[in-house]
């Protein structure tokens, strides 16, 4: 059966959750011990899990929330005597997932990271928590090799982590991108743009950016496809200025990685089946290097299409920001198979800013005024994504449970 075909399937199947047939992973055994002035909980899985985790004040509490998890087993047997944690509750909600509530006597700090299966143990969620106020300096990560992707890492001001966010100034170096008629140069105008969008990213609290150049160098385009992998980003934003063959186009545009892009791609991925579970491995569970080449493809497919999505999700807050800022050529994300845009796992978009080729556009695109207003109208698009889709364990999601409810 053609691989789309089989994705098509699966995706109609109502009872489709994992693929073929993965059941749920179960919360299976708790475990409770101190050392030093830490105390350590780790929960016993059956597999892998996403999870997020977040406190809550007046009482004191810690929750543990985990996607598509099953509690088999429970917390009867520990011994909270002395451990600053006066009970712990659990809960089923939403579809399939599972809430752990730990009740404490104060104020306690979080490092919490996952475990794969090793030395006869079976994957884990570690949770390691120390007094507030009597926190160590610094605390000591897992081991690279040992620690999954999920694991956050722990910010001095709220021990939630970042949203990073990789910003690409389009061309550069040798390539100059398209040329006004006046002489603008696209690579100078998108790096400036760029640049005072990472600025403001910067004074945001809870975000941290990475630029692709932060000057006039060239960065081929797969390697900027690279580097956003790299950091780990949870969004890709690459900014451009094009010319258009018509002289009299103008105004702002989004663009979305087309179906028929993320079909391509996948066929090149699966020729270098490494590559494609690399591209993989580096922020999702699944390990595709050890699957039928078909069901690494279906894979693939889901895990691009997912992304498209959101990446349409994003596109369209950005749009919507940038209409208030300036003339827009399309009202609607477009699609489009740009190979920056390519990557499986990171909701990525590309931004014309207008058209260097238009006189009206250039004029304004080459003013200090108008860069800081689209990097304003692009700043303000993004956070209004992330707001209603803040990631697991990010110091937006944090701040969003605050303002939801009480557990």
């Amino acid at each position: 059966m053609h691989r789309r075909q089989l994705l098509n399937l699966l995706l109609a199947s109502a009872v489709f959750t994992l693929p073929f047939g993965v059941s749920a992973a179960q919360i299976r055994n708790a475990r409770l011990w101190r050392s030093d002035n830490k105390l350590r909980l780790v929960l016993d899985l059956s597999g892998p899990v996403q999870y997020k985790t977040f406190t809550l004040t007046a009482p004191e509490r810690l929750i543990i929330d985990l996607s598509g998890a099953k509690l088999t087993g429970d917390f009867s047997q520990l011994a909270l005597t002395n451990s600053g944690i006066t009970s712990i509750r659990s809960g089923h909600f939403g579809q399939g997932d599972t809430r752990i509530v730990l009740d404490l006597k104060a104020p306690m700090q979080l490092n919490s990271f996952l475990l794969p299966p090793q030395d006869g143990q079976g994957h884990r969620l570690v949770l390691d928590l120390t007094s507030a106020t009597h926190a160590p300096q610094q605390i000591a990560a897992a081991p690279a090799a040992l620690a999954a992707p999920l694991a956050a890492p722990v910010d001095r001001a709220h021990p939630k982590r970042d949203i990073i966010v990789v910003v690409d100034p389009g061309h550069g170096g040798k390539d100059p991108g398209a040329i006004g008629s006046k002489g603008q140069r696209e690579k100078d105008v998108v790096l400036s743009i760029a640049q005072l969008l990472a600025k403001r990213l910067k004074r945001e609290k809870g975000f941290d950016v990475k630029l692709v150049r932060n000057d006039d160098f060239f960065v081929p385009l797969r390697k900027r496809v690279d580097i956003a992998r790299q950091h780990k980003a949870d969004m890709f934003i690459s900014v451009h200025a094009d010319a258009a063959p018509r002289l009299t186009a103008s105004g702002a545009s989004v663009y979305a990685l087309s179906e028929g892009g993320a079909t391509s791609a996948t066929a090149r991925f699966m020729a270098q089946r490494e590559n494609g579970a690399d591209l993989l491995g580096a922020t999702t569970l699944l390990n595709l290097k050890d699957k039928d080449p078909m069901l690494a493809g279906v894979i693939l497919d889901m895990s691009m299409n997912a992304t498209i999505a959101s990446s349409l999700q994003l596109g369209s807050s950005v749009l919507g920001s940038l209409q208030s800022i300036t003339t827009l050529h399309q009202k609607r994300v477009e699609q489009a198979g740009f190979a920056v845009l390519k990557s499986p796992d990171v909701p990525s978009i590309l931004v014309e800013t207008g058209f260097i080729s238009n006189t009206q556009d250039a004029q304004r695109l080459v003013t200090a005024r108008h860069q800081q207003a689209v990097a304003d109208g692009l700043f303000e698009g993004l956070k209004s994504y992330f707001q209603k889709n803040p990631p697991m364990n990010s110091y937006m999601a944090w701040v969003q449970e605050q303002k939801t409810g009480q557990v």
